[in-house]
């Protein structure tokens, strides 16, 4: 019998700090700033990164800091997943509570933390200027259509 891979066999809720933190496929697409329409709640993604965002490794380069250095940050708990309508669709968290499979170019299934940036769907590929280059009331200037 095959040996079930934890993403698939443990809740998100039960899943051990480790896990948790191994399911981040590294693309730091939650590092754009978002834009939330006040009369919908409706959540747009901007073109807008964070300053901490370490561009050679796609990692945020304060991790265990960010939400006390930027308090706009949201750090991911297992109890939130209800709320996890505004993460990217590729993103392994919304994924895996939405029962979905992994895409072949996350680092749990391909074994290379730098999978998500070589396939190209990191923000490296997004992000126009961080957000220590703009004012933020210019945030709504760089929503992505």
């Amino acid at each position: 019998m095959a040996h079930e891979v934890f993403w698939r066999s443990t809740p998100l809720d039960k899943m051990t700090p480790s896990q948790w933190e191994s399911l981040c496929d590294g693309c730091a697409l939650c590092c754009l700033h978002k834009v939330e329409d006040e009369d919908t709640d409706e959540v747009f993604y901007t073109t807008v990164v964070c300053h901490l965002l370490d561009f050679e490794t796609c990692r945020c380069t304060k991790y265990e800091e960010r939400t006390n250095l930027v308090p706009s940050c949201v750090k991911l708990r297992p109890q939130d997943v209800s709320a996890f309508h505004w993460l990217p669709p590729s993103c392994a968290y919304r994924l895996v509570h939405e029962g979905k499979e992994l895409p072949e170019w996350h680092p749990l299934v391909s074994g290379d933390p730098a999978s998500a940036v070589d396939a190209g769907v990191s923000v490296l590929n997004v992000y126009e200027v961080r957000d220590d280059e703009i004012s933020e009331e210019e945030l709504v200037d760089y929503v992505i259509d």
